[in-house]
């Protein structure tokens, strides 16, 4: 064993999430019920007043996202976990390179699509990409701007390739200047939108000063690439205690108009007495006004009904009602450059999906949607393929997330990462020594720590998250130093 190294358990690859065969929706109902809010889902309560399938749009049919969960639209059940585990990295660049020179491994109907996938700084895109893929291969932190250059991350499931195009928030020259970002920044998510050919925009819903609208940068992307079919996606719905609010999200962040149908919240209140109640959070589907009278008996009910229920002992008797409803679309259905200057959604969504991307709460749903939009086409990678980027990128990239998680403000930005060692030990280990420069003295006491703490469980950590990349043990070793 070489001095310095620290020999580490090996880990197993975490299992693959079998897919949750309830929709997020059915499950929020009953998070909601504690609090007294009733969420009519698909599950039940609908059940006996929703429309049969025949008469639903034909893009909505046995429909998986969460648009169609709350419009109470069947969903086919998830067959279970998708696909085998991925495949581990090349521990190598050589080994790498040769993977990505290989003739693709095709089926003989192969069919591909490539993902662009963006949003704010912070957003989850990485954490995201991460659960598609199944191994942690892109870097993740709480601070923006943790990813500094787009890279590709493969999936390949039977006859079927997503190619994801991880990227950096979409940011403004003012913002890149502060952070010390390169200029290739704010040019990356521009040309992965120009490879696409299904842009998903992830909205952090935790975030309640940004989350009530799309970011100037986002919008202006997509006004720039109105031809690209694009996909609202909103993330960290475990954190929003009240889920009712995801329904007002929606129709701020669509403009009211999902694929071509008009969204809208609609809220009817009573007052009987000075106290204070809400009634059930009610969810329906409605079509146009003037086919209203061929409506069947019990969707109409549906939109009279009042239900009270109590949040409290007080007896409180005003009743409110939330409604959700879609109907036809006054505008065109197609989406050209437009004035972004009053604009806060994007009216050209084709779809809604609310996720947890940290825990994996429907991520297979997402994904399985994803596999649905291939294209027949050739694939790009080798089915041996995980990520474009090469081992040294990997790990950079995984230790300076652990640096942005344990340094303060912007210490961790001016951290130069310089990799002395990379080679297989005498039982197949991988040693990985890395230099750590920093631009002043008071960084280099933070980046060690009292005793040498910081570091050693940046070393650790880092080295575990390497195991799980490259399936095989790992040996890191960080050494800091002052910039010459």
């Amino acid at each position: 064993m070489l001095p310095g190294f620290a020999p580490m358990r090996r880990s197993q690859p975490a299992s693959r999430r079998a897919s949750m065969a309830a929709p997020i929706a059915v499950r929020w109902a009953a998070r909601a019920a504690a609090a007294g809010l009733l969420l009519l889902g698909p599950a039940r309560v609908l059940a006996s007043r929703a429309p049969p399938a025949a008469a639903l749009p034909a893009r909505w049919s046995r429909s998986c996202s969460a648009l169609g969960s709350i419009l109470g639209i069947p969903a086919e059940k998830p067959t279970g976990a998708l696909g085998r585990h991925p495949p581990p990295v090349a521990t190598s660049k050589e080994e790498q390179d040769r993977l990505l020179r290989d003739q693709p491994d095709q089926p003989q109907n192969p069919k591909v699509l490539r993902i662009a996938i963006i949003g704010a700084p912070n957003a989850g895109k990485s954490t995201l990409s991460n659960q598609l893929l199944g191994r942690k291969v892109f870097p993740v932190s709480q601070k923006v701007h943790t990813t500094r250059c787009k890279a590709r991350g493969v999936v390949t499931y039977e006859d079927t390739q997503l190619i994801i195009l991880d990227t950096p928030g979409l940011t403004n020259p003012l913002k890149a200047k502060r952070h010390k970002l390169k200029e290739a920044m704010l040019r990356d998510p521009w040309d992965s939108m120009k490879h696409a050919d299904l842009v998903l925009v992830l909205v952090d819903v935790s975030d309640h000063w940004t989350r009530n609208s799309l970011s100037k940068e986002v919008l202006k992307c997509l006004s720039e690439f109105p031809q690209i079919p694009s996909v609202l996606v909103l993330n960290k719905v475990d954190l929003l205690k009240k889920k009712y609010i995801l329904l007002e999200l929606v129709t701020e962040l669509t403009e009211g108009i999902v694929n071509g149908k008009k969204l809208e919240v609609r809220t009817a209140l009573t007052h009987n007495s000075g106290s204070s109640s809400k009634s059930p959070l009610q969810v329906t589907r409605a079509s146009p006004p003037e086919k209203r009278a061929h409506e069947p008996h019990c969707l109409q009910e549906t939109d009279q009904a009042q239900q009270g229920s109590s949040l409290d002992n007080s007896g409180d008797t005003r009743a409110s009602e939330t409604r959700l409803v879609a109907e036809e679309a006054q505008g065109p259905k197609h989406c050209g450059p437009r004035d972004l200057k009053n604009m806060k959604g994007w009216p050209c969504f084709q779809e809604i999906f609310m996720l947890a991307a940290l825990h994996g709460e429907e991520v297979d749903t997402l994904k399985r949607y994803l596999l649905m939009q291939a294209k027949p086409g050739p694939w790009e990678f080798h089915s041996g393929v995980l990520t474009s980027q090469s081992p040294q990128e990997i790990c950079d990239n995984i230790i300076r997330e652990k640096l942005l998680e344990y340094l303060p403000l912007e210490v961790p930005y001016g951290v130069i990462q310089v990799t002395e060692m990379w080679e297989e030990g005498p039982s197949g280990e991988l040693l990985i020594v890395q230099n750590l420069r920093v631009p002043r003295k008071s960084h280099m006491m933070m980046l060690i720590g009292r005793g040498g703490k910081v570091i050693s469980r940046i070393a650790q950590e880092a080295g575990q998250d390497l195991m799980n990349v490259f399936l095989c043990d790992v040996r890191l070793k960080l050494k800091v130093e002052m910039k010459s």
